[in-house]
């Protein structure tokens, strides 16, 4: 990738972004972090697994409120502060961290090509960070959130909170689901249902595909079949595209129904 500095003067806001999935050979995947879920270092190493299952290096950028907060020469040299894990995985302590590239424009876009300079090697570049950063990063992009939830009322309310956030605030319409549940939950499917037809009926959004995983299983297990299904999708060339940015009013109401 060229730097930011070498391309002409942004056209708007989102202009940089949509140069940078456009041409970049790494995979940016936004992941909306959930403090009310339990085991969410197990999905985001389910996660890795599954793209290392395709030979692919994944960054885990860990932004989000409850992750470790970033090195103080992060700013400075932030390919000093990435940590090797695995041959397959490295990790970046990052929490406050995409903030401090903030532009003038209140976009934090930049910091996705300070994370993949950081890593070069990395194929696919997990984001895991707050509905609030994701918008910052991603507005107005052909990004596709993965939000985290379990079984439980209170992380489903906030992964509907964080899409309801992440349509009205970033135009970003389009969202998939990775659920945490016993493989017996009698409420994993309902809440997927209901998270799907929440989005459509009340955000204009769409919950285009959803994971369930049983958080007892070891981070090295061969995916599931769904899992395996997302990933290989996720790494298809359509992922990430360049697209024309229009101004839309996608009509969201300002209730919807209590997450159960």
């Amino acid at each position: 990738m060229t730097g930011l500095h070498s391309r002409p003067t942004p056209l708007d806001q989102a202009d940089g972004l949509r140069r940078l999935f456009a041409h970049a050979r790494v995979r940016f995947v936004p992941v909306v972090s959930n403090p009310h879920v339990a085991f969410g270092g197990v999905l985001l190493e389910r996660l890795c697994t599954a793209f290392a299952e395709h030979g692919k290096h994944t960054l885990v950028v860990d932004s989000g409120e409850r992750s470790p907060m970033h090195a103080e020469m992060a700013t400075m040299e932030l390919a000093e502060c990435v940590e090797t894990l695995s041959s397959h995985v490295s990790y970046l302590a990052a929490r406050s961290l995409p903030i401090k590239f903030v532009d003038t424009h209140g976009s934090t876009a930049s910091f996705l090509q300070m994370a993949s300079d950081a890593a070069p090697y990395a194929d696919v570049i997990l984001i895991h960070a707050s509905a609030s950063d994701l918008c910052r990063m991603f507005a107005k992009s052909e990004a596709r959130p993965l939000l985290l939830a379990d079984d439980r009322p209170q992380s489903v309310t906030h992964a509907y909170a964080g899409m309801k956030l992440m349509t009205q605030r970033a135009d970003l319409v389009v969202h998939d689901l990775l659920l945490s549940a016993a493989p017996t939950s009698p409420r994993a499917e309902r809440i997927a249902m209901q998270l799907a037809t929440c989005a459509d009926d009340f955000l204009g959004a769409v919950l285009r595909d959803w994971v369930h995983i049983d958080p007892a299983t070891d981070a090295n297990e061969v995916p599931t079949p769904s899992l395996r299904r997302w990933a290989r999708d996720t790494l298809q060339p359509h992922f990430g595209a360049a697209i024309d940015i229009t101004s839309s009013n996608h009509g969201a109401h300002s209730n919807a129904p209590a997450m159960n």
